[in-house]
């Protein structure tokens, strides 16, 4: 089995890759990359005294569930461009990629033009976190949290579209939260189950045969935009009290759960 995933370079984004190398005789590995200090090195977001807290908080739960970066194994072939550069790319720099028997998007760029042609054509699996279509946009899971809506913190896995997170369902996959977690912990862990769910539904073969639930957009809670997550925002919410004693859930309609 070959199969072609486009992703960042953070550790959750290694651990995806590795998790499908045990699985695949070969991964082709588009990696788009930021920064792996978030918070010390101007990026993604911008170098302030709040995001630099903000954002050594998620390295920290990151490292906690994923480790560090890390080298990957030898059958992993891997591109390294820079973050934006995907849709700069042309059909034949990437033509080796474009042989596999599974596609998957987790944490790249929004992909338009001829990519995104090619990925929906063929049948391209992307990873949302958050849970569709309750949560849509950007930092979907912390907009949960931030709304006092932990239910609805988790991963969707779906059909890639042309649309930003619209396309047709096929489960959603929900985090187990442990005792001390903290928020940052509790949003982490639903990546890690989304790689868990995704791991396994290749490996038994379900992935390919489930049936698709057409995303019901009424039921949307909260659309969130980049420039939405600001410094006061972030800072309201790490002045929050977390305690995960007293977390109570009441889940929403979920498709095919799987949970941590």
């Amino acid at each position: 089995m070959k199969i072609t995933v486009f992703s960042s370079n953070q550790p959750r984004h290694l651990n995806l890759v590795k998790r499908l190398s045990s699985l695949a005789d070969r991964v082709f590995f588009i990696s788009e990359c930021n920064t792996v200090f978030p918070g010390l090195v101007p990026d993604f977001y911008k170098k302030s005294d709040t995001m630099q807290r903000y954002l050594r908080n998620v390295t920290t739960a990151e490292k906690k569930i994923f480790g560090d970066i890390d080298f990957l194994p030898k059958n992993v072939s891997t591109l390294l461009i820079k973050s934006d550069d995907l849709n700069l790319l042309s059909k034949q720099q990437i033509i080796s990629s474009l042989e596999s028997d599974v596609y998957i998007v987790f944490g790249a760029s929004y992909i338009k033009g001829w990519l995104i042609d090619f990925l929906v054509l063929n049948n391209a699996i992307n990873i949302h976190m958050g849970l569709s279509p309750y949560y849509r946009g950007t930092s979907c899971n912390f907009w949960a949290l931030y709304d006092d809506n932990p239910s609805y913190v988790g991963a969707t896995i779906h059909k890639l579209s042309k649309g930003l997170d619209s396309g047709p369902l096929l489960f959603h996959c929900i985090p187990k939260l442990k005792e001390n977690d903290q928020s940052f912990d509790f949003t982490m862990r639903s990546v890690e189950i989304a790689h868990d769910g995704l791991f396994e539904s290749i490996k038994d073969g379900s992935l390919f045969t489930m049936d698709e639930v057409l995303q019901d957009k009424s039921l949307e809670v909260r659309y969130t935009r980049k420039a939405e997550f600001t410094d006061i925002i972030a800072s309201e919410f790490m002045g929050r009290d977390f305690d995960s004693r007293s977390v109570e859930f009441d889940y929403p309609n979920l498709i095919k759960p799987v949970f941590g």
